[in-house]
């Protein structure tokens, strides 16, 4: 990929209290994800959502179990097509009533609906608890092109950019389309900030950027609170 590619030194601007938050919330799924109840979410999932929410939940501790031991670019296309060809993209408003509301991967896939947020939240949690390193992972704001890569409209979208090397191209997870691509064949999002459980990757730093988390973080403590409520330990 040419040396000036955005993914590399993931570009943009962000407010110091998104920033904040984010760095909060990855530092905190990382604890989260520390060891995970498999039988305490089967049975959430049974008793929140039913037949059809556990039988979800059971194709996806298989999924997990299953590619463990596979290579890393096996993994990234099992889950992203488990993800994509289980859930419906919906907005918030209409699945939880709220403008901006952070799904947990149980409640994903108890529903089978979630917005990009939540799709890549579930991408990620699920690569990490299949053993895929941090490094090579980072969830990534982008600014998606409506309309063609030519659009000048855009709109804030969430995907996953996985790294197979530091400074390599990232292979992108994304809900829009369903299958993996590199970046360079991505000319309809243009990335804004990217993080992972390490830190914050903005204005094309070299290293992630990690901040003092401050105080106004309470959805990000409140998503990381029902994770762990949930079986992420």
């Amino acid at each position: 990929m040419h040396r000036s590619s955005p993914y590399k030194q993931l570009f943009g601007s962000i407010s110091a209290r998104v920033a904040l938050g984010i760095t909060m919330l990855v530092l905190s799924l990382a604890l989260a994800l520390a060891s995970t109840n498999f039988a305490k979410l089967q049975q959430l999932a049974q008793s929140r959502y039913g037949d059809r929410g556990a039988a979800t939940m059971q194709d996806w501790r298989d999924l997990v179990r299953r590619i463990k031991p596979m290579a890393d670019a096996e993994k990234i296309e099992q889950v992203n097509d488990f993800f994509n060809q289980r859930v419906t993209f919906v907005d918030d408003i209409q699945v939880w009533k709220q403008k901006d509301y952070w799904a947990t991967p149980l409640e994903t896939m108890g529903i089978r609906r979630g917005d990009c947020e939540d799709f890549s939240i579930a991408k990620y949690m699920t690569l990490q608890t299949a053993g895929t390193e941090i490094e090579k992972l980072r969830i990534t704001y982008v600014k998606a092109k409506i309309g063609g890569r030519r659009s000048t409209i855009t709109q804030a979208h969430m995907i996953v950019a996985y790294y197979p090397t530091p400074n390599g191209e990232p292979l992108l997870l994304d809900n829009l389309i369903p299958d993996i691509r590199p970046a360079s064949r991505r000319a309809d999002l243009e990335p804004v900030f990217g993080f992972n459980s390490a830190g914050l990757w903005v204005a094309g730093a070299a290293k992630p950027q990690v901040s003092n988390p401050g105080s106004k973080l309470s959805r990000w403590r409140d998503l990381v609170a029902r994770m762990q409520s949930d079986g992420f330990e």
